[in-house]
């Protein structure tokens, strides 16, 4: 199977606003809804092709420079999967992960835990989980959550603990995935 990522698109959801209303190639919802897809481009010449399963892993490693917004990464990720399902990528061809390491470890914290630490609500809970149902594998280092005190069982129940994102990293790029981030 040929794997790629389509660097241009991951860019696109960076620069935001597509209406979250848009529909897949087949007219049905996108599998995440509080998110639109990429902008279509007239004439674009590389677009995602549903002939590909798509491996893709993002690295996130730093928290929302404004701690009351969602993580720009998590929303790219959204965006990115929502391009793919709008150009006709079905979801069993949409592999995508996500490792939340170093200060992306206080990202998947539990609301309850998340404001007793930073007393406000975890701004990122309800696109974790709408990732989660939309079919990607959430991780967590297991170092990082210990590094910054964070019990393993304060992690959402979407995310997996792993032992090291290094290990985690590793392991999913020699199964085939294209590494996204930092």
């Amino acid at each position: 199977m040929k794997t790629i990522a389509i660097m241009a698109v991951l860019v696109a959801g960076f620069g935001g606003g597509y209406a979250a209303a848009a529909r897949t190639a087949s007219n049905a919802p996108l599998p995440i809804a509080s998110v639109g897809a990429a902008i279509d481009i007239p004439g674009a010449k590389e677009l995602p092709d549903p002939g590909i399963t798509y491996k893709v892993v993002f690295s996130v490693a730093t928290a929302a420079k404004d701690p009351t917004q969602v993580n720009p990464t998590l929303d790219a990720m959204a965006r990115y999967v929502n391009t793919l399902a709008k150009n006709g990528v079905v979801a069993d061809h949409r592999k995508i992960a996500a490792v939340f390491h170093q200060d992306g470890g206080e990202i998947v914290m539990k609301n309850d835990a998340y404001r007793a630490r930073f007393g406000r609500d975890n701004p990122n809970v309800a696109l974790i989980h709408e990732l989660r149902r939309a079919g990607v594998d959430l991780r967590v280092c297991g170092q990082a959550l210990l590094g910054r005190k964070i019990e393993p069982a304060q992690a959402l129940d979407d995310i997996q603990v792993d032992l090291w994102a290094m290990t985690t990293m590793v392991n999913l790029q020699t199964r085939g995935y294209v590494r996204i981030g930092g």
